[in-house]
Order: C-alpha cells, then structure tokens, then sequence
C-alpha cells in the first residue's frame, strides 16, 4: 500500500531541504564574507543558521508541505512549495530585519537576498527532480495486497467500487462472502458463506478481511474477529453509518468504545481558538485605532446630513449557538419599520445614497469591530442572520443551524466567493449554507488571512452584489 512507503519519503523530503537550505547559506556566505573566518567558528553567523532553519520547519507545517508527499499531484505539490517559500521568506524578513536586525550579526541584506534566491532555485529543482522519479517509480510503491469482502450490501458493494476506482490505495478485492448469492451481480465474485470465509482465507495467505456486515450481524462479527486473530488473518471493519453526509469523518476513542463525528471542527481545538482570538483582538484594535477612528467622523457627519435618524443601525441577530446579540452598524437606509423583517434588494428605495456607497464598500461594517472585540463576533466567520431569517430558513434547510457552531463573522468564505447580498431563493441560501460549513471543517488561520485580504481587495474594487 502508498502509504507504508509515506514515512519514509517525508522524512527524504525534510531531510533534502534542510541540506539545500544549508548549503544555500553556507555557499552565499563564502561568496559574500569577505573575513576569511570559517563558518562554523563565525559564532555571529551561527544563530542565523538556527533562525533559517527554525522557520523553515515552522513555515513548512503551517502549510502542511509533507503532508501526503506521494499522494499530491504535481500542482498542488509545487503550491504547497511556493506557499512554503513565501511563508518563510516573509517570516525570514519580519525576524532579522524587524526583530533583531541585520547589524548585530553582520548579516547584510545582500546575503538575505542571494540566499533566499538560491535555495529558492535549487529548492524547486530538487522538487521536480523528486516528481520525475515518483512518477517512474510509482507501480513499485505500491504494495498491492489481496483482500476479501464480508457482505455483499450496499457498504460491501461501494467498498468494492472505492478500489476498483482507487487503485493507488493498494487493494485488489478477491471476491465477496455473503450468505444470500442474490446480492452480488458479478457471479464470478461470490466465494462463499460467511462461515466459509476464515478458511478462504487460510488457503490465500496474506489476503486481509474487510467486514460491511450490519449491526443486526454483530455476532457474526464478532465471531469472525476471534477466528481472524486465532489463524493471524488481518481483520477490518467497515461502520454501517461510513458514509454520512457523504464525506470524511473523524474517530475517537472512549475507553473501548469509538466515536465517530459526522464532520472535523478544527476550533473546538482550545489552541486553534485562542490563535483565531489573538488574531480577532489584534485585528479589532488596529482597525479601530488607525481607521475607524478618524473615518467615523467622517462617516456620521454625511449620514446625518442626508438622512434623519441615528448614525448607528443596531439589530438583534443570531450568534453562536443561536444565542442572540446586538449587531452595530453605520446606517445606510433611511429609518424603517421593515427593517428587521424585509432584506436589502436591489434598487432598494430605502438605502441613502451615501448608504449605497457604504454598502457597495463594506464600510457600514465598520463598528462591528466593536462587537469582534466585545467577543460576540469574529472577524472571519458566517455572516449572522436577522432572527426571523433564521427561523424561517432552518425549517426549509437541514443543515442551516450547523453554522452556528461557529461565532458569526464581519467577513466570510461564502462572501468572498460572491455569495452575499439579496438571498432570492432557498438555492441561494444552501449555497451560503454550504461555503459556511466548509469554512467551518477546513478552518485555519492561514485561510482566516486569505478571507481578509479577499475581503479588503473586493472592498476597494466594490462587488456586484454588495447592495
């Protein structure tokens, strides 16, 4: 199988880097030192040498670069290699440049720049040099194993289907056991009765047993395990809930007893929640201070001379774990008894025309910061809901209310791929609903940082549907 021969190739992959990293450093050092001392005993160059390869490490498991070394195609391989290299140029720059300087260490920025630029070069060489030979080399990491079936229901069958179109992974089935021959189409694929199994299995030394059988068979099960371990035969069980929702699922154990979570939330996590707070008091702050401060002003002067009314809209929306709040805005529509009701469409004749602008720009946004900080808000997250939308849709949509396992959000993954605005059908809602809930299983702070910077380009170029 693939994946036995992964351990060995990441630690291959790790290994290589470090050394073109050092060797990077080492060669530009002789070629820009012009002191005559040798590396090793040039103890101002030294800790340099610890920085680099310190945020090297921590740049390459931020982006996950030895994660699947066999499995990643090509493009997402050298993603992963530029994504990586960018993340330690920055953090290479922000820490001899900004936090202990160039002086002390005598490290000019000229050998940073040829530094970085060789390893870059011979990094991306060595990477291809890696894929060619991965690719000739493929069929022979694989170690094809013999496996055999145990029920031949609708698990059985996709299990089936899963290695016929996954031939990667390293499986080829012999054949099904199953006690009604009905069940399998393939007649050339039955082997048998349950009980005729262990001895099949016995007479094809190596094949592995791969259970589907249901709960309502737990003693079959059962007694097919105990014999798998008496005869040393590789014994697997396939959950009759595998495929809920369709999609990966994630197995803990309580004492003997496993657990399977219908999805991974990556900020139930008590570190991930606390980098994603850091990052929403340190962002809140900085808006706050050095934007928000002499924007409003600004602001709230045009609001009030256009219209009469307060310059904050305040509104009662949905939180985490449906848990209300008070949501602040700058107000962009004249004072209305539907606001709480109706949405924003198009042409609406309620927004001001400064009001279009706000919206069109995302600045009437702007005081939620102070929610972010108060803590009933992030800066990434689901766009919070009026109530009643939140009622009326989480009975037309199953999955609606999953989203608010998560604090609502001043930006969104489902607001920087377009899906924001007017909501004109229930189509248009599970689309959102969708982008929330990915969001929500494949968090990261790296893709918290994505959002922002999506969000801040589509601000000052205004989206078609901000209105």
């Amino acid at each position: 199988m693939i994946n036995r021969h992964t351990t060995f190739f990441k630690a291959l992959n790790l290994t290589i880097d470090y050394l073109i990293l050092n060797i990077s450093m080492v060669t530009t050092y002789f070629i820009e030192d012009r002191s005559n001392v040798f590396w090793a005993n040039n103890r101002r160059y030294l800790p340099i040498v610890l920085v680099f390869n310190l945020i090297w490490l921590l740049s390459a498991n931020i982006s996950g670069l030895y994660e699947q070394v066999l499995n990643k195609d090509s493009v997402k391989t050298y993603r992963s290699v530029i994504r990586t290299y960018f993340l330690f140029v920055s953090f290479i720059c922000f820490t001899i440049l900004i936090l202990i300087g160039t002086e002390a260490y005598f490290i000019t920025r000229q050998y940073l720049f040829y530094s970085l630029a060789l390893f870059g070069f011979l990094l991306g060489l060595w990477k291809l040099i890696f894929l060619i030979i991965r690719k000739s080399e493929r069929a022979s990491l694989i170690d094809t194993r013999d496996v055999i079936i145990v029920g031949a229901g609708r698990i059985g069958i996709d299990l089936h289907n899963y290695f016929l179109q996954n031939p990667d992974v390293g499986y080829k089935v012999l054949g099904f056991f199953d006690d009604i021959p009905a069940n399998i189409k393939e007649k050339e694929l039955y082997l048998g009765g349950i009980n005729d199994c262990i001895e099949y299995v016995k007479h094809n030394k190596g094949a592995e047993i791969f259970c589907t059988l249901p709960v309502s068979d737990s003693e079959k099960v059962e007694r097919l395990m105990v014999e798998a371990d008496k005869n040393l035969i590789r014994f697997k069980s396939v959950p009759e809930y595998y495929d809920y929702h369709k999609k990966p699922t994630y197995i803990q154990s309580f004492g003997h007893i496993p657990i399977i979570s219908v999805r991974t939330e990556p900020l139930e996590n008590l570190l991930n929640r606390s980098k994603k707070r850091i990052f929403d008091i340190a962002f809140s702050l900085f808006v706050i201070l050095f934007v928000f401060s002499w924007l409003f002003p600004i602001l709230a002067i045009i609001i009030k001379l256009e219209s009469k009314g307060p310059v904050f809209f305040t509104q009662t929306r949905s939180g985490r774990d449906n848990h209300p709040f008070k949501c602040y805005k700058l107000r962009s529509m004249r004072v209305n008894n539907d606001s709480d009701k109706v949405q924003a469409t198009r042409n609406d004749r309620r927004i001001t025309k400064s009001g279009a602008f706000l919206r069109k720009t995302s600045l009437d946004e702007l005081p939620q910061f102070f929610n972010v900080l108060i803590g009933n808000m992030s800066v990434v997250g689901p766009r919070p809901h009026m109530i009643n939308h939140t009622v009326e849709y989480s009975a037309l949509i199953d999955m609606f209310m999953v989203r608010h396992f998560l604090k609502p959000g001043i930006t969104g993954w489902a607001q920087t791929n377009g899906l924001r605005g007017e909501t004109k059908t229930v189509e248009d809602m599970e689309q959102r609903v969708e982008a929330d809930i990915w969001y929500l299983e494949n968090w990261s702070f790296l893709l918290d940082l994505k959002i922002v910077f999506l969000t801040i380009r589509n601000s000052l170029k205004g989206e078609e549907n901000a209105f």
